[in-house]
């Protein structure tokens, strides 16, 4: 698994945050998180601050933003916090995981039952990254 820093995806990054549990880069039409490993990653303890700062960053709710999980890392999800996310009014075009763990593919079977729409997977950063510009540029063809 790559990081988005080992990728040539990098010098499109519109902002980085840095964070002790991990990072999350800002693109045009997505962002990219990579959580550090043996996180158990919680909505009190992460995902809060994450959605605050892209919230205000992009000045969006969300609904037009495709967020994809980069798991270069083992860490664990705590899927029920997603009706939290919810609640507080925020929301996704998409989710998309990229993983190669057999247990990132559980970990996401277990996300999707608590996440409102399908949860995408994928083996490689670049695959998921090729398929949020796509439907990017449909959006905008509209």
């Amino acid at each position: 698994m790559k990081s988005i820093k080992e990728t040539n995806l990098y010098i499109e990054v519109l902002k980085e945050f840095n964070y002790t549990f991990g990072n999350v880069f800002i693109f045009d039409g997505y962002v990219v998180s990579e959580i550090s490993e043996g996180i158990v990653f919680s909505w009190e303890a992460h995902a809060e601050q994450i959605t605050i700062d892209i919230a205000s960053f992009l000045e969006t709710d969300g609904s037009d933003v495709i967020y994809i999980s980069n798991r270069v890392h083992s860490y664990s999800v705590m899927a029920a916090d997603w009706h939290k996310f919810f609640k507080n009014c925020y929301n996704l075009q998409g989710y998309y995981v990229v993983g190669q763990e057999k247990c990132s593919i559980i970990n996401t079977m277990f996300e999707n039952l608590f996440f409102k729409s399908k949860i995408r997977k994928f083996t490689n950063i670049e695959s998921a990254v090729a398929l949020a510009k796509e439907y990017k540029s449909k959006v905008v063809e509209v």
